[in-house]
Protein backbone atom coordinates (compact mmCIF):
# COMPACT_ATOMS: atom_id res chain seq x y z
CA UNK A 1 0.00 0.00 0.00
CA UNK A 2 1.50 3.51 -1.11
CA UNK A 3 1.67 6.07 1.84
CA UNK A 4 -0.55 9.31 0.87
CA UNK A 5 -0.30 12.52 2.06
CA UNK A 6 -3.16 15.46 1.72
CA UNK A 7 -1.89 19.39 1.31
CA UNK A 8 -4.69 21.55 2.58
CA UNK A 9 -4.13 25.19 1.74
CA UNK A 10 -6.01 27.62 4.28
CA UNK A 11 -7.31 31.06 4.95
CA UNK A 12 -9.72 32.01 6.80
CA UNK A 13 -12.00 28.82 6.58
CA UNK A 14 -13.14 28.76 10.32
CA UNK A 15 -16.29 27.66 9.15
CA UNK A 16 -15.65 24.64 7.50
CA UNK A 17 -12.05 24.09 8.79
CA UNK A 18 -13.13 21.33 11.25
CA UNK A 19 -15.45 19.66 9.30
CA UNK A 20 -12.93 19.44 6.65
CA UNK A 21 -9.97 17.60 8.35
CA UNK A 22 -12.34 15.00 9.94
CA UNK A 23 -13.56 13.82 6.56
CA UNK A 24 -10.16 13.50 5.41
CA UNK A 25 -9.43 11.67 8.86
CA UNK A 26 -12.15 9.78 8.31
CA UNK A 27 -10.40 8.10 5.32
CA UNK A 28 -7.95 4.64 6.18
CA UNK A 29 -5.58 5.71 3.14
CA UNK A 30 -4.52 8.86 4.69
CA UNK A 31 -1.22 8.85 6.31
CA UNK A 32 -0.53 12.34 6.65
CA UNK A 33 -2.34 15.49 6.47
CA UNK A 34 -0.30 18.74 6.01
CA UNK A 35 -2.37 21.51 6.49
CA UNK A 36 -0.97 25.39 5.66
CA UNK A 37 -2.36 28.21 7.63
CA UNK A 38 -1.72 31.14 4.07
CA UNK A 39 -1.70 33.75 6.51
CA UNK A 40 -5.75 33.64 7.63
CA UNK A 41 -7.12 36.66 9.70
CA UNK A 42 -10.06 35.00 11.33
CA UNK A 43 -10.12 32.34 13.83
CA UNK A 44 -8.61 29.57 12.10
CA UNK A 45 -4.89 29.99 13.39
CA UNK A 46 -6.52 29.16 17.30
CA UNK A 47 -8.42 26.00 15.56
CA UNK A 48 -5.32 24.70 14.18
CA UNK A 49 -3.55 24.72 16.81
CA UNK A 50 -5.94 22.38 18.80
CA UNK A 51 -5.87 20.44 15.72
CA UNK A 52 -2.20 19.31 15.25
CA UNK A 53 -1.52 15.77 16.05
CA UNK A 54 0.50 12.68 15.32
CA UNK A 55 -1.16 12.68 11.94
CA UNK A 56 -1.90 16.73 11.50
CA UNK A 57 1.04 18.56 9.99
CA UNK A 58 0.14 22.37 10.31
CA UNK A 59 2.27 24.94 8.73
CA UNK A 60 1.78 28.97 8.85
CA UNK A 61 2.60 31.48 6.30
CA UNK A 62 3.88 34.85 7.96
CA UNK A 63 1.44 36.62 5.44
CA UNK A 64 -1.17 35.66 2.91
CA UNK A 65 0.56 35.43 -0.27
CA UNK A 66 -1.84 32.78 -2.14
CA UNK A 67 -3.45 29.62 -2.84
CA UNK A 68 -0.19 29.03 -4.70
CA UNK A 69 2.47 29.63 -2.48
CA UNK A 70 0.75 27.79 0.22
CA UNK A 71 -0.17 24.39 -2.15
CA UNK A 72 3.89 25.13 -3.25
CA UNK A 73 4.82 25.18 0.91
CA UNK A 74 2.31 21.74 1.43
CA UNK A 75 4.43 20.06 -1.69
CA UNK A 76 7.43 20.70 -0.14
CA UNK A 77 6.51 19.01 3.70
CA UNK A 78 4.52 16.44 2.53
CA UNK A 79 6.27 13.42 2.84
CA UNK A 80 3.92 10.16 1.14
CA UNK A 81 4.48 8.28 -1.97
CA UNK A 82 0.92 10.34 -3.58
CA UNK A 83 0.17 13.43 -2.77
CA UNK A 84 -3.42 14.96 -2.85
CA UNK A 85 -4.85 18.80 -3.01
CA UNK A 86 -7.59 19.58 -0.97
CA UNK A 87 -9.39 22.83 -0.34
CA UNK A 88 -10.92 23.23 3.31
CA UNK A 89 -14.20 24.84 2.00
CA UNK A 90 -16.08 21.34 1.68
CA UNK A 91 -16.55 21.59 -2.09
CA UNK A 92 -14.77 18.53 -3.19
CA UNK A 93 -15.41 15.59 -1.17
CA UNK A 94 -12.58 13.38 0.35
CA UNK A 95 -14.45 10.18 0.08
CA UNK A 96 -13.37 9.94 -3.45
CA UNK A 97 -9.64 9.68 -2.20
CA UNK A 98 -9.88 5.81 -3.41
CA UNK A 99 -10.74 6.33 -6.92
CA UNK A 100 -8.43 9.27 -7.52
CA UNK A 101 -5.73 7.47 -6.48
CA UNK A 102 -6.13 4.20 -8.16
CA UNK A 103 -4.83 4.98 -11.50
CA UNK A 104 -1.28 5.90 -9.86
CA UNK A 105 -1.65 3.11 -7.39
CA UNK A 106 -2.53 0.72 -10.63
CA UNK A 107 0.20 1.68 -12.10
CA UNK A 108 -0.85 3.91 -15.29
CA UNK A 109 -1.11 7.30 -14.09
CA UNK A 110 1.51 9.79 -12.59
CA UNK A 111 -1.09 12.48 -11.71
CA UNK A 112 -4.72 12.06 -11.58
CA UNK A 113 -7.17 14.72 -12.13
CA UNK A 114 -10.61 15.11 -10.85
CA UNK A 115 -12.79 15.99 -13.43
CA UNK A 116 -16.04 17.89 -11.98
CA UNK A 117 -18.18 17.82 -15.49
CA UNK A 118 -17.45 14.35 -16.54
CA UNK A 119 -20.97 12.88 -14.86
CA UNK A 120 -20.61 13.69 -11.03
CA UNK A 121 -23.56 15.14 -9.06
CA UNK A 122 -22.75 19.17 -8.77
CA UNK A 123 -24.37 21.86 -7.14
CA UNK A 124 -26.08 24.28 -10.40
CA UNK A 125 -24.10 27.73 -9.80
CA UNK A 126 -22.72 30.51 -11.96
CA UNK A 127 -23.00 30.54 -15.49
CA UNK A 128 -20.39 32.85 -16.32
CA UNK A 129 -17.84 30.40 -13.90
CA UNK A 130 -18.42 27.43 -16.16
CA UNK A 131 -18.07 29.33 -19.24
CA UNK A 132 -14.62 31.05 -17.54
CA UNK A 133 -13.89 27.11 -17.05
CA UNK A 134 -14.51 25.76 -20.43
CA UNK A 135 -12.78 28.51 -21.89
CA UNK A 136 -9.43 28.17 -19.96
CA UNK A 137 -9.64 24.48 -20.37
CA UNK A 138 -10.03 24.80 -24.25
CA UNK A 139 -7.21 27.03 -24.39
CA UNK A 140 -5.12 24.59 -22.05
CA UNK A 141 -5.91 21.78 -25.22
CA UNK A 142 -5.30 23.72 -27.49
CA UNK A 143 -2.10 25.30 -26.76
CA UNK A 144 -0.63 21.58 -25.26
CA UNK A 145 -2.42 18.85 -27.46
CA UNK A 146 -4.13 17.42 -25.06
CA UNK A 147 -7.96 16.57 -23.73
CA UNK A 148 -8.62 17.54 -20.54
CA UNK A 149 -12.05 18.12 -19.36
CA UNK A 150 -11.09 20.25 -16.12
CA UNK A 151 -8.01 22.19 -15.60
CA UNK A 152 -9.03 24.01 -12.63
CA UNK A 153 -10.27 21.47 -10.59
CA UNK A 154 -8.99 21.45 -7.11
CA UNK A 155 -8.54 17.98 -6.97
CA UNK A 156 -5.21 17.23 -8.76
CA UNK A 157 -3.29 13.81 -7.10
CA UNK A 158 0.39 13.03 -7.78
CA UNK A 159 2.65 10.51 -7.06
CA UNK A 160 5.47 12.74 -5.16
CA UNK A 161 8.74 12.09 -7.20
CA UNK A 162 6.73 13.66 -9.75
CA UNK A 163 6.61 16.71 -7.70
CA UNK A 164 10.28 16.52 -6.53
CA UNK A 165 11.38 17.40 -10.11
CA UNK A 166 8.93 20.39 -11.13
CA UNK A 167 9.83 23.91 -9.56
CA UNK A 168 6.50 25.47 -9.38
CA UNK A 169 6.25 29.28 -9.16
CA UNK A 170 2.96 30.81 -9.04
CA UNK A 171 1.57 32.57 -5.98
CA UNK A 172 -2.14 32.59 -6.62
CA UNK A 173 -4.73 30.74 -8.43
CA UNK A 174 -2.44 30.23 -11.62
CA UNK A 175 -0.87 27.30 -9.73
CA UNK A 176 -3.96 25.37 -11.71
CA UNK A 177 -2.41 26.46 -15.35
CA UNK A 178 1.45 25.96 -14.07
CA UNK A 179 0.74 22.63 -12.64
CA UNK A 180 -0.73 21.67 -15.99
CA UNK A 181 1.32 23.16 -18.37
CA UNK A 182 4.73 21.79 -16.48
CA UNK A 183 3.17 18.23 -15.98
CA UNK A 184 2.21 17.70 -19.96
CA UNK A 185 5.71 19.30 -20.93
CA UNK A 186 7.44 16.78 -18.96
CA UNK A 187 5.73 14.11 -20.63
CA UNK A 188 3.76 12.59 -17.40
CA UNK A 189 0.50 9.86 -17.73
CA UNK A 190 -2.31 12.56 -16.80
CA UNK A 191 -5.82 10.58 -15.98
CA UNK A 192 -9.48 12.42 -15.12
CA UNK A 193 -11.73 10.42 -13.16
CA UNK A 194 -15.18 12.12 -13.00
CA UNK A 195 -16.06 13.55 -9.17
CA UNK A 196 -18.57 14.94 -7.79
CA UNK A 197 -18.70 19.26 -6.80
CA UNK A 198 -20.59 20.77 -3.92
CA UNK A 199 -19.90 24.47 -5.10
CA UNK A 200 -20.17 27.40 -3.08
CA UNK A 201 -21.37 31.01 -3.50
CA UNK A 202 -19.30 34.05 -2.31
CA UNK A 203 -22.46 34.68 0.42
CA UNK A 204 -20.30 31.24 1.42
CA UNK A 205 -16.65 32.27 1.37
CA UNK A 206 -15.74 31.51 -2.35
CA UNK A 207 -12.45 33.28 -2.99
CA UNK A 208 -11.71 33.43 -6.41
CA UNK A 209 -12.91 36.11 -9.06
CA UNK A 210 -12.27 37.08 -12.25
CA UNK A 211 -9.42 38.80 -11.83
CA UNK A 212 -7.51 35.61 -11.50
CA UNK A 213 -9.10 34.37 -15.00
CA UNK A 214 -7.36 37.00 -16.41
CA UNK A 215 -4.33 35.59 -14.45
CA UNK A 216 -5.06 31.73 -15.76
CA UNK A 217 -4.93 32.84 -19.03
CA UNK A 218 -1.57 34.47 -19.21
CA UNK A 219 -0.39 31.68 -17.37
CA UNK A 220 -1.64 29.11 -19.78
CA UNK A 221 0.21 31.14 -22.79
CA UNK A 222 3.14 31.85 -20.83
CA UNK A 223 4.29 28.53 -19.47
CA UNK A 224 3.52 27.13 -23.05
CA UNK A 225 6.56 28.78 -23.84
CA UNK A 226 9.08 28.97 -21.18
CA UNK A 227 9.68 26.84 -18.32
Amino acid sequence: MMSVSVVIPVYNEEKTLLDIIARVKAQDLVTEIVVVDDGSSDGTPALLEALEDEKVRVFVQERNRGKGAAIRRGFAEARGDIVIVQDADLEYDPGEYRKLCRPIMDGVADVVYGARFLGGPHRVLYFWHYVANKLLTLLTNILYNINLNDMETCYKVFRRDVLTGVELRSERFGIEPEITAKMVKRGYRLYEVPISYFGRTYEEGKKITWKDGFVAFWTIVKFRFCD
